[in-house]
């Protein structure tokens, strides 16, 4: 199951200076600093995903061919999302046996930063679509890099008590990135150009606060036993007959996902064919305020009053019904203010869900050792989504019906992740 073979037992709740400090399970609450970092590492990344996803990728296709813009939109999510199925868990299990005296997850968050930053500023040159095609698989390289370590800084340092909190602050980064990237698109005014530039920027800069106070502990060398390319790659599966929470919170993370992902991935063409908007991409910016608007308050609500209750399961189960509504208002209420009520549930919902799904993920990882490659097996029911939901996407508008096929399948595949988040027996 592991990397390696698990090392001697450590000590509960050491120090950040203790050498097995990077191994401990946390009983130290976390700074603000350190979590105002973690949330603009969040900011910047998401940026980085969301403002070509939701906006210059498609008017990118446009602008190449027009009448397969859908097809090309679907082409590029997708195998950049599948390169992001290999590269989270793969730089999370590598993050785990890292020794640098950077600690183990920052040198890859600023790898992934860099790398990600040049490939979006290679994208914005690129005039065919095998070009947007590399250069977005390489933004997911990247970025992915850099989620992976991110995220799993969360167990490392993090106490459980206090893990509610900073995932609904973690969140709201998220979905602060989401936003920035919405507003470049509406600022560049269809100039994709600029908004991969921006996208860019931002990304490189969200960064910086992390690196400067990271407080991550060091792995010494020799606190793993030597790497074995056949242990390594045998760890990436995790039995679901040995850890069944697991697998269920994985499975029920993908499914919820997999419904946001076709409730958003064709917005603008949404908007700009069906409710014939003036401006899609404006609109995009609106939809996308209000739903960011909703899961900051829902976000940093959600968390701690589950901190506070103790309990996780109905408030994932409560909000994977909320995010499943919200495609049933865009199904059947497809004029403009049908679309701002299902932003507004949909970031109700999702907003809430972000913040206590996560917390609960964190409390079903098979071990400490491990906690990178686990969060980034994890992370895949983020990305893979990416790959499923533009292909159901592209087969629900153009063949199964249209955008009504779509939001009812989106609905449809959310409320089956709420009703199997009560499989999960070890988190209440």
């Amino acid at each position: 199951m592991s990397l390696s073979e698990t090392p001697a037992p450590l000590e509960r709740g050491a120090g950040p200076d203790d050498p097995t400090a990077a191994l401990a399970e946390p009983t130290r609450k976390v700074t603000a600093r350190w979590v105002t970092g973690l949330v603009l590492v969040n900011v910047g990344i998401n940026a980085a995903f969301f403002g070509p996803i939701n906006v210059f990728i498609g008017q990118q296709a446009i602008s190449i061919d027009e009448p397969s813009k859908e097809a090309i939109l679907s082409l590029a999510t997708a195998c950049g999302a599948a390169v992001s199925l290999v590269a989270n868990p793969l730089f999370g299990a590598l993050s785990d046996r890292t020794t640098s005296r950077l600690g183990r997850r920052s040198p890859w968050v600023l790898a992934g930063a860099v790398l990600a930053t040049a490939a979006l500023l290679a994208m914005s040159g690129a005039t065919t679509v095998a070009l947007m095609v590399l250069f977005w698989s390489l933004v997911q390289l990247g970025a992915n890099a850099a989620y992976a370590a991110i995220t799993a800084a969360v167990p490392d340092r993090v106490p459980v008590p206090q893990r509610g909190k900073v995932g609904g602050l973690a969140a709201m980064g998220q979905t602060l990135g989401i936003l920035t990237g919405a507003v470049f698109g509406a600022v560049v005014s269809g100039n994709f150009v600029v908004g991969y530039w921006l996208c860019a920027a931002a990304l490189m800069l969200s960064v910086l606060p992390y690196l400067f106070h990271r407080n991550d502990p060091v792995l010494p060398k020799g606190a793993l036993n030597r790497f074995k390319l056949l242990a390594f790659l045998r760890g990436f599966w995790i039995s679901p007959r040995l850890y069944p929470d697991f697998a269920w919170a994985w499975l029920t993370r993908f499914l919820v996902n997999v419904g946001n992902q076709l409730t958003i991935v064709y917005l603008l063409f949404f908007l700009r064919d069906i409710l014939k908007h003036e401006d899609p991409a404006a609109g995009v910016l609106v939809l996308t305020g209000i739903y960011a608007v909703m899961v900051m308050i829902t976000a940093v609500v959600a968390g701690p009053w589950s901190d506070r209750a103790g309990k996780r399961k109905p408030f994932v189960i409560g909000s994977s019904a909320i995010i499943a509504m919200a495609g049933m208002i865009m199904a059947f209420f497809p004029v403009w203010p049908g679309a701002l009520a299902g932003a507004a549930v949909l970031g109700i919902g999702f907003g809430a869900y972000l913040a206590v799904d996560f917390a609960l993920l964190t409390q079903v990882l098979p071990q400490a050792v491990d906690r990178g490659k686990d969060m980034g097996v994890i992370n895949v029911a983020n990305s893979l989504p990416q790959v499923v939901a533009p292909f159901l996407a592209f087969m629900a508008v153009t063949h199964w019906g249209g955008y009504r096929s779509l939001f009812l399948t989106a609905a449809v595949i959310g409320l089956l992740g709420a009703v199997f988040v009560v499989k999960i027996k070890g988190v209440r």
